[in-house]
């Protein structure tokens, strides 16, 4: 356990006991320490984005993160995604509308999320959207890439 004895005729009293030994054995708690810290390390970005889209690839540099951003993301059936939230055919456009980008100007960011294999037409269908309902600072997100195309 945590707390061991020593067997040394020092500490032996008149009566032959033991005395307890003041040190903690800190191993096991490093251990599964670093044990969580790997399954952490492993698990923290699959958390990143809730939907899997296979991004393209590119050399652009990166963008901040902002609180109020809106992450719209279409998958590789075409189906499109407010934050996580699936919507439904045909409501796309309310959605945005609720989104409250044409209010003054100064909306969220809005970041837009595609698949590599989807139609060009279902991608610009949807940022025709986005600008018909006041968005038109779109950042599209892509992969990183080291070569140049």
């Amino acid at each position: 356990m945590a707390m061991g004895l020593h067997a040394s005729s020092r500490n032996r009293g008149r009566s032959g006991r033991r005395a307890p030994m003041a040190e903690i054995n800190v191993t096991p708690f490093v251990d599964v320490m670093l044990v969580l810290l790997i399954i952490f390390m492993v698990t923290a970005p699959m958390l990143a984005s809730g939907v899997p889209v296979e991004l393209p690839e590119s050399r652009a540099n990166a963008l901040d993160q902002q609180p109020d951003q809106i992450t719209i993301s279409i998958d590789r059936e075409g189906f499109i995604y407010v934050d996580e939230t699936l919507i439904e055919r045909g409501g796309f456009p309310a959605s945005v509308a609720s989104m409250g980008c044409g209010v003054g100007g100064s909306g969220p960011l809005v970041t837009l999320r595609a698949d590599r294999a989807l139609d060009y037409g279902r991608v610009m269908a949807v940022m025709g959207e986005l600008n018909r309902g006041g968005c038109n600072s779109i950042s599209l997100v892509t992969q990183g890439s080291v070569e140049a195309p």
